[in-house]
């Protein structure tokens, strides 16, 4: 070998080591955090996390003899036609109330992945495209859905009815008066092939009193919160809480990878709609996403406005139904497009690294693909992509990690 190709060589292995440890050099952490990094810490941490909203179309949504019907609803696998699905097929308690499934499974297989219900409540619209304006009207449509529990809301009245404890308990929240003139109405509208408006009155009793369970259910302090909670006012504060690769995630995570810019506040969510670039469930076709579900979400006969809503007898509902109301569905101040076309809510982050598979469709597996498909996102389907490349180093990537893996709760 000529003394002219092995310099040649010796700079290329050079060159190659220096990449390298470029590529996987820890990224430097600050030794206190400014002011504003701070505040924007501390505004993560579950003690930041403000009462649970009022819900006026549910005048029962904090009522313990409502949570309590509830819960049992909630687990009661009687409310589908097989009688072996409950809500908390999907929504298991050990798995942070998801099931670990891409698709989640009723009576057959559906189209979206299962979301945590922790802390969900604080959420103002409910599905992946929000086609529900309310916990209340979300937890009916399972109940009735052919691919989940599969049971008409005739059946779910005469269940309640037949049962002496659910007949209690409905009374107890609601009245005992429903039921009995739910059942003579079905016998006439059965002639008709529909149920009756008191059936359908009842129905949505019922969801609300799923929903008034719900709401119990909320996140609980991490790793996380610790750490947050050891920043002093001068930004100093204790590393080894999370490690020094996790500070360095958080870093990232309100800095350069922008994460905070949709996963903000406690629950780590702007509970806004985006389109990512997240492509498809395998066999499945593009979905339009926020598009379809807030035009859903307004024919609903269970929504804010609607005749089953405890706002819809008050003389200040416009105002209570504002989210419904004032929804965005059009197209973006650019005038690009409609920006809602194949936009999803963004999930919270919670308990992230223990609900895997991940996305609406369960389309990316861990956590480390996250992180690979937002620092090179692919092309949209049907619109633009709201994700820009990163350009994150991997050993940043894997710091990334290391932070979300402090959001699992003690």
């Amino acid at each position: 070998m000529s003394s002219r190709a092995l310099s040649l060589l010796v700079l290329l292995v050079l060159l190659a080591t220096a990449l390298w440890y470029w590529q996987l050099r820890p990224t430097p952490v600050p030794a206190q955090w400014t002011a504003q990094q701070t505040a924007l810490i501390r505004s993560l941490a579950l003690d930041a996390l403000p009462p649970l909203p009022p819900q006026p179309s549910n005048r029962v949504a904090d009522s313990p003899a409502a949570a309590a019907l509830g819960q049992r609803l909630f687990f009661d696998s009687r409310l589908s036609a097989d009688g072996r699905v409950s809500c908390a097929t999907c929504h298991q308690p050990v798995r942070y109330f998801t099931d670990g499934r891409k698709l989640a499974k009723g009576l057959a297989t559906g189209s979206r992945h299962t979301p945590s219900l922790l802390g969900a409540a604080y959420s103002p619209w409910f599905y992946w495209d929000g086609r529900k304006d309310s916990q209340w009207a979300q937890a009916l449509a399972p109940i009735e859905a052919p691919h989940e529990q599969g049971l008409p809301r005739t059946d779910v009245v005469s269940l309640i009815s037949d049962d002496a404890d659910y007949r209690a308990m409905y009374a107890e929240v609601f009245s005992a008066a429903d039921l009995q003139v739910s059942l003579a109405e079905q016998d006439a509208a059965a002639k008709q092939e529909h149920s009756s408006v008191q059936t359908d009155r009842v129905f949505s009793n019922l969801g609300k009193a799923l929903a008034a369970y719900q709401r119990t259910l909320l996140p609980q302090p991490s790793a996380f919160d610790d750490y947050a909670h050891s920043i002093a006012d001068d930004g100093s504060s204790n590393k080894t809480l999370i490690g020094k690769a996790a500070v360095a995630g958080l870093s990232l995570f309100i800095g350069d990878a922008q994460c905070v810019n949709c996963h903000n506040g406690p629950l780590l969510s702007n509970f806004e709609f985006h389109n990512t670039g997240v492509l498809p469930p395998p066999g499945q076709l593009p979905g339009l996403g926020r598009y379809a579900g807030i035009r859903e979400a307004r024919r609903d006969p269970f929504n804010c406005l609607g005749a089953f809503s405890d706002t819809s007898s008050d003389t200040d509902s416009t105002a209570s139904c504002a989210e419904l109301r004032f929804a965005r569905d059009g197209s973006d101040s650019s005038g690009n497009g409609d920006s809602t076309v194949g936009a999803h809510k963004t999930p919270g982050l919670r308990n992230v690294a223990e609900t895997a598979p991940y996305m609406h469709g369960g389309q990316i597996d861990s956590l480390q693909e996250v992180m690979a498909h937002y620092n090179r996102p692919p092309v949209a389907m049907l619109a633009h992509n709201e994700a820009k490349p990163l350009g994150l180093r991997p050993r940043q990537l894997q710091e990334l990690v290391a932070f979300l893996e402090t959001l699992t709760q003690h």
